[in-house]
């Protein structure tokens, strides 16, 4: 083998003056001598090599010669480079080795076979998107009607609010137009009291009479006072009935109230009723008989101040 190695390159002999029929009948070589089986074993590599054995090489090398790639992971066969690396790029695979595997053509019922089987997954996958496709559509309208619901719901909230607005700016309006009607019979009833008085003193005068002014009443009765000015039914009844109005107009406020009650827990159940009562700036009057009713009155009761069985009160 080293003596192959070592004439690669050079030219090939003229081999036939080596032959078995050049060889002397008793062995010996042309100068007398036998040969060594050394010499035997190059004759022997040298027709392999260069003489009638160059053609049944080439017959061999022939053979070895790679048909097909095959993949390594998964054993597949491909006919071509173009297949194997559209199956890397498919699978991911990445080891591939060339074989001797001759792949055999298809024959027509196997080709007709194998567009079947092709026609068969295109139809699946077909199939298979299909339904995806569907199952998106239906969660995207939910999603839509869902927005579509949300937005009405937002419309209607809105819409209530508007409502409520609007409800609201009617009763301001109504409460100020109450107030200016109060305000109005307010100052009717002073010019009504004022022509009046003016009247009794004019009169008073031409019959040559002394006229007293009518002062208002006092602004804290004593208890013996108050005790008179209700008389003995006062000290009869249990409970008070009030009628609390407001000064600023709107509908009145009624409540039943234990005759020994005082008159700041009237205050507190009308703060109670509404907003715009405070209880420690809170006042009460009464029309008949007028009187107006001072911060010491909040702690008299009821009884003490005259009101029982009821009485109407104005509140400012």
């Amino acid at each position: 083998m080293d003596f192959l190695l070592e004439n690669e390159d050079k030219p090939v002999p003229d081999l036939s003056s080596v032959s078995e029929s050049s060889r002397p009948s008793g062995g010996a070589s042309g100068g007398g001598e036998p040969m060594d089986e050394d010499d035997d074993e190059d004759v022997a590599a040298l027709r392999a090599v260069y003489g009638g054995g160059a053609a049944g090489a080439a017959a061999a090398a022939a053979d070895v010669e790679a048909k097909s790639i095959k993949c390594s992971l998964c054993g597949k066969i491909f006919r071509n480079t173009a297949l194997a690396n559209y199956h890397a790029e498919k699978s991911g695979h990445d080891q591939f080795v060339e074989s001797t595997e001759e792949i055999k053509p298809l024959t027509e019922e196997e080709k007709q076979q194998k567009l079947v089987e092709l026609r068969e997954k295109a139809a699946a996958k077909r199939a298979v998107k299909a339904k995806e496709t569907a199952k998106e559509d239906k969660a995207n309208e939910a999603i839509r009607r869902k927005a579509g619901k949300d937005m009405n719901d937002l419309r209607a909230k809105l819409k209530d609010q508007e409502l409520i607005k609007e409800a609201e700016n009617k009763r301001r309006e109504k409460l100020e137009d109450a107030k200016a009607r109060a305000a109005i019979k307010a100052q009717i009833e002073a010019d009504k009291q004022a022509r009046a008085e003016k009247a009794a003193r004019e009169k008073a005068l031409r019959e040559g009479k002394t006229y007293t002014e009518s002062a208002p009443a006092a602004s804290a009765p004593t208890p013996a006072a108050a005790s008179t000015a209700s008389g003995v039914a006062g000290k009869d009844y249990p409970q008070t009935r009030l009628q609390i109005r407001l000064a600023s107009g709107g509908q009145p406020y009624t409540t039943t109230l234990s005759s020994d009650a005082t008159l700041r827990e009237a205050a507190e159940f009308l703060a109670g009723q509404t907003l715009s009562v405070d209880v420690d700036t809170v006042s009460f009057a009464q029309h008949f008989p007028r009187k107006t009713f001072t911060r010491a009155d909040f702690s008299r009761t009821l009884r003490e101040l005259g009101l029982t069985p009821s009485a109407v009160l104005i509140a400012s």
